[in-house]
């Protein structure tokens, strides 16, 4: 029977990976949700065979939509999950049985430890630790905050509790998406970043690329990932690299005028996690 959590996803053109982010959700939530930005592709038609319930709102940016999302849920107790991530039975079973005993957990939120799935692979890498989130969570407690790129939950006087099992994130449908959709991103971040003074921009282009390589590949033991997370790392630094690149492009006399423009991307193929950044 399904409990009363409403699942929603943000979406525009998911084909691909849209039908087992919905299979996985579809036995045991009473709800789910998709907000879709204009997919052209079989999104819509994919929600809508797993029961979802599909709303168009225009993409104004990552928090908005989200925001947008969860006050449209018709159950309290909200479960946000991407289009390209994956929850666990293990997660679907701890959620159960929270609810096990008779209207569930009073009004809180969890944490849940989201792990990188790399292109071709069914599982995380060994030792995946990628980023551990508040994505399970009771709207009288908290809400997504209004941000176009930084899509957290803000919590009101709540201290989050830790969920043991995981969700599994495909951000990339194959490392030619990496390259594509790294540069697209950083393209947008550069444009959504805090501005700098140039000469910041400049001494943070030459050690951009070599820390966060560190970061990604011992921090977040991205070497437990063999050849693969070592080019996830490596592309990963790139696209941290890019950004200052073209932040200092921008504090030119052309960029100034407004003649380089970075595109806005899609809540799907454009994103990168946040998280990571």
């Amino acid at each position: 029977m399904p409990i009363p959590i409403s699942a929603f996803i943000i979406t525009k053109d998911e084909e691909v990976r849209l039908p087992a982010t919905l299979a996985a959700l579809r036995p045991w939530v009473d709800e789910i949700l998709v907000v879709d930005s204009g997919s052209t592709d079989r999104t819509i038609e994919i929600a809508r065979h797993f029961g979802a319930r599909v709303l168009y709102r225009a993409w104004a940016g990552y928090g908005p939509q989200k925001r947008f999302a969860e006050r449209e849920c018709r159950n309290d107790w909200v479960l946000n999950v991407d289009a390209d991530e994956v929850v666990t039975p293990e997660l679907a079973e701890e959620l159960r049985g929270l609810f096990s005993r008779g209207n569930g957990p009073a009004p809180g939120a969890y944490k849940v430890r989201i792990l990188t799935v790399y292109p071709g692979d069914q599982r995380p890498r060994p030792l995946a630790n990628d980023y551990n989130v508040v994505r399970f969570y009771h709207r009288a407690v908290g809400s997504f905050r209004d941000h176009p790129v930084f899509d957290r939950v803000v919590l009101r006087n709540t201290v989050p509790q830790q969920l043991r099992a995981t969700i599994f994130h495909h951000p990339y449908i194959s490392f030619e998406h990496v390259i594509e959709k790294n540069n697209r991103f950083s393209s947008f971040r550069s444009v959504n970043s805090r501005k700098s003074h140039k000469a910041i921009l400049g001494f943070r282009l030459i050690f951009e690329f070599p820390l966060s390589f560190f970061k990604f590949y011992v921090l977040r033991l991205h070497f437990t990932g063999g050849w693969k997370g070592f080019y996830f790392a490596l592309c990963h630094a790139f696209m941290r690299t890019s950004r200052i690149a073209k932040m200092l492009e921008r504090t030119t006399s052309v960029g100034a005028a407004g003649s380089v423009k970075a595109p806005a991307p899609s809540p799907s193929w454009e994103r990168v996690r946040t998280d990571f950044l």
